[in-house]
């Protein structure tokens, strides 16, 4: 039976700065739209994370029951590893969709934004459908375009949408930005898994593209990601605050060019997902300054 601190190890909390992101980049538009409201942005955050959770719980058993992991190299898995009943880690994804469920229904109803409980539906067959199910669609390598919809463009535009019933330019620029790095995060861990993938049949993008193109992804992304903010300094000048966002994108993005593999990559899935806190943050700021 697995410890606590196995079952929080599996939930996976270095993707966590991925989920709340973009609820602060949208809660960042919703600022610049004059309509921030703090309780809803609270309840999009814990949407947000608990859909994280219960996507990198379903992961844990689907890519464990399929024996994708059994000879992996990245962060511990429950069904993998033997530590818990595959049975127990489903469990464990579908009361975290179901928490989170609950928590997007106190957001709808709060801002009464009614039609919205279609998308967070749709939101959690996303998430169990990327490894789940009988045709998983993140062994077709559409996981990348997926998470670039869900936890990019859909949990930051719904973040402003559900504070100021409109959206923005600042809101989709944020949106395109997040859902880049999360993207960003998601190819350095598929680069890392290319042989063991491969072999179990498991036919990512970056298995797809190759390990040469996958590697030069990363960067490109990144940077793709802080153009999307630029785009906005004409009408708010603090957005070049954005730039001082390079420097760390580097050496994420010399390990990855580098050609470092296995455990090797490893680090850079951590510092992506500072990459993205720091964007959000960085963003956040030149928003309230850029209304001030």
């Amino acid at each position: 039976m697995a410890t606590f601190a196995q079952w929080v190890q599996g939930a996976r909390p270095r993707t966590l700065p991925m989920a709340v992101a973009p609820v602060i980049v949208g809660s960042a538009a919703a600022f610049g739209l004059g309509s921030f409201k703090p309780v809803n942005a609270i309840l999009a955050a814990l949407v947000a994370v608990m859909l994280q959770v219960g996507v990198n719980y379903a992961n844990d058993y689907s890519d464990g029951i399929r024996g994708t992991d059994d000879h992996r190299v990245g962060p511990f898995r429950l069904v993998g590893a033997g530590a818990a009943a595959p049975g127990a880690v489903k469990r464990a994804a579908f009361i975290s969709f179901g928490v989170a469920a609950l928590f997007g229904l106190a957001l709808v109803m709060l801002s009464q934004t009614w039609w919205l409980i279609i998308v967070g539906a749709a939101s959690v067959l996303a998430a169990w459908g990327y490894t789940g199910g009988r045709r998983p669609y993140g062994y077709l390598g559409l996981g990348d375009l997926f998470v670039f919809v869900f936890f990019g463009l859909v949990a930051t535009l719904g973040t402003t949408y559900t504070q100021a019933l409109a959206l923005s330019p600042a809101a989709w620029a944020g949106a395109i930005a997040t859902g880049l790095i999360a993207d960003a995060l998601l190819m350095a861990n598929n680069v890392r898994d290319i042989p063991t993938d491969r072999v179990a049949g498991k036919r990512t993008l970056a298995v797809r593209l190759g390990d040469r193109a996958a590697r030069l992804s990363y960067p490109v992304m990144l940077a793709v990601a802080v153009v999307a903010a630029l785009v906005l300094a004409p009408s708010n000048p603090w957005m070049l605050l954005v730039l001082a966002l390079v420097p760390a994108c580097i050496a994420p993005s010399r390990t990855m060019l580098s050609g470092a593999a296995g455990p090797g990559l490893i680090p850079v899935l951590q510092q992506t997902g500072f990459i993205n806190l720091g964007f959000s943050a960085l963003f956040a700021v030149a928003s309230v300054l850029g209304r001030a």
